[in-house]
């Protein structure tokens, strides 16, 4: 590899570590595991392309450090999850960035997911229906396997968009082997994301906590990660005892 990639790939693992030390200090532990995993194996990647024996010898011990944090956060995840205490908050404050689906849902979505449920009554105007589609389109993206995806919401008064788009949704999903099954109910409030690898994730203000974007050619229409947020709360919790169909 040549040493002109060096100074690049030491400052992308230093800005991965310094998100997961971060998440660490905030008690985000399974979000800070994942960027733990990240920036050692780029630290690995630049110890590889050094040459300089003193420069090795700075990484191996750094790489040591992240390596023995990124172990004891595993062990305590564990035990918590085994103890049906994990219990894990993240703020989205309003206007801020960055929270895409993939970006909040990655690092609950690795370990043998293959259903998902998802109860959200409001998941009937355009905007909330591209929010669910965006949502499903992350699911096949990510490296699991989902087979099935549960939709509770409620109906719209005036149903045929509502309908006619989820049936949509339903037959594109069904194309990548994806079975989409949708049920109605007109006293669902609450607002629940389960992953049968026993991860749930509860959002004060469901899939919907984009803002609207200011025009169709401004910067976060396309891209989530650049959409701001309405201030909501993500309660993120772990269970063995998983949801059934």
């Amino acid at each position: 590899m040549a040493q002109d990639f060096l100074p690049g790939m030491e400052s992308s693992a230093i800005s991965v570590l310094k998100r997961a030390v971060e998440l660490d200090h905030s008690s985000r532990f399974q979000e800070a595991l994942v960027c733990y995993q990240e920036g050692i194996q780029l630290l690995l990647d630049v110890l590889k392309a050094v040459k300089d024996d003193s420069k090795k010898g700075h990484y191996r011990e750094k790489i040591k450090g992240y390596m023995d944090r990124a172990e004891q956060i595993k062990e305590h995840v564990n035990k918590l999850k085994e103890e049906g205490k994990y219990h894990e908050q993240i703020k989205i404050a309003d206007s801020s960035t960055g929270f895409s689906y993939e970006s909040l849902f990655k690092p609950y979505i690795r370990d043998g997911l293959t259903e998902v449920w998802v109860e959200d009554p409001y998941v009937r105007h355009v905007h909330q229906l591209y929010n669910f589609l965006r949502f499903c389109e992350m699911l096949l993206k990510c490296p699991c396997k989902v087979k099935t995806i549960h939709l509770l919401t409620s109906q719209d008064e005036d149903s045929s968009q509502q309908t006619s788009a989820l049936a949509e949704i339903k037959q594109s999903l069904q194309s990548q082997n994806v079975f989409l099954d949708i049920q109605y109910s007109s006293t669902i409030h609450d607002r629940e994301i389960r992953f049968n690898n026993g991860w749930i994730i509860k959002i004060g203000r469901g899939l919907d906590y984009f803002k609207k974007p200011k025009g169709r050619f401004s910067v976060g229409y396309c891209d989530y990660d650049l959409r701001a947020c309405h201030e909501t709360t993500v309660d993120v919790f772990h269970t063995k005892h998983t949801k059934k169909a």
